[in-house]
């Protein structure tokens, strides 16, 4: 038995610097049951080999998309039966969404550290609950792919936009993400198109089911079940089960005042014309070839082939400060 589990991806961005730091530190301590994952299709194997350990927390070393492909494989592999341990993330890879959520930030190494400390004491404030996104292509899906952060329609576009045009340049993630954000209100206050810009957002047609069905179009969408969003912003809501929706519709202005919103802390809390924040059971979303990322995987509308989400039973992750 081990007390933390704590699962690799060597070929996450961040682990090529953190990654032999974290090997030496693992190397010492006798309660740590590490497993490096050379690729996806290894992450089932990898969490066969941990359930035997029955270890108090999970930790996921890689980025957005090693945690996507860890969460789908818990939920569908049942290696931990149903009562898997609660789940920690290491911050790396580009944006960290997830882990920023569960605010674990800055060096990788302490923060494992710190999930490490947890382990010896009381786990048990520090367990939080969060439901995931599942996501199918079609009505139904043998095998939806489970995550926690989806952008669509002019927000996917913007992140291959950053992922293609400006990582490559070599600019801290900070910086890229910035310049990649400035590019977008740019070229939507102005109407501009060029090849070094953001191309034009795709409309989406997107059904909200939970009392009724409420269908409209936008241009800018994020579906999450995290509490932290874009900007570290939160989504105020007064309910807090089921998929939160945000919807800006296209127009500079609209994105102007919802870019505000969330850089302010008040993204939810104000209503903002042109700006939908909603919460629901399921989401459809139908476009011709209209892309969605879902923690980093992208995935494209048919016509006859839609997008729908659906919110699965809550989760135990651990959130580094209690």
């Amino acid at each position: 038995m081990a007390r933390v589990a704590l699962l690799s991806n060597p070929n996450s961005t961040g682990n090529r610097a953190a990654l032999p730091r974290i090997r030496n530190y693992c190397a010492d301590q006798s309660d740590i049951f590490h497993f490096e994952a050379e690729g996806i299709e290894q992450i089932g194997e990898a969490l066969t080999a941990i359930a035997r350990m029955k270890p108090q927390i999970l930790v996921i070393n890689g980025g957005d998309g090693t945690v996507q492909a860890a969460l789908t494989e818990i939920y569908h592999g049942g290696q931990f039966g149903e009562f898997p341990p609660p789940v920690a993330v290491l911050p790396n890879g580009k944006t960290n969404l997830i882990a920023l959520d569960l605010g674990s930030k800055g060096d990788p190494l302490v923060a494992l550290e710190r999930i490490c400390e947890i382990a010896t004491g009381d786990v048990a404030p520090h367990i939080v609950q969060r439901e995931l996104i599942s996501l199918s292509e079609g009505e139904h899906c043998n095998r939806p792919v489970l995550g926690m952060f989806l952008g669509g329609a002019g927000l996917a576009d913007t992140i291959l936009y950053c992922r293609n045009k400006v990582y490559p340049l070599g600019l801290p993630n900070g910086l890229s993400h910035f310049v990649a954000g400035f590019a977008v209100v740019f070229s939507q206050m102005f109407n501009i198109r060029a090849k070094f810009l953001p191309p034009a957002p795709s409309p989406v047609r997107v059904s909200l089911i939970r009392e009724g069905e409420d269908a409209q179009r936008f241009a800018f969408l994020i579906v999450t079940t995290l509490e932290k969003m874009l900007f570290g912003s939160t989504m105020e809501h007064e309910e807090r089960m089921g998929m939160k929706m945000l919807a800006v519709e296209q127009s500079a202005r609209v994105v102007l005042k919802g870019l505000y919103a969330a850089i302010s802390g008040k993204l939810g809390a104000n209503k903002v014309k042109g700006v939908h924040v909603v919460h629901g059971d399921i989401i459809r979303i139908e476009g011709d070839r209209a892309n969605v990322i879902l923690d980093g995987e992208t995935f494209s509308t048919r016509v006859d082939r839609p997008i729908v989400l659906r919110s699965t039973a809550p989760m135990p992750f651990l959130r580094l400060a209690a």
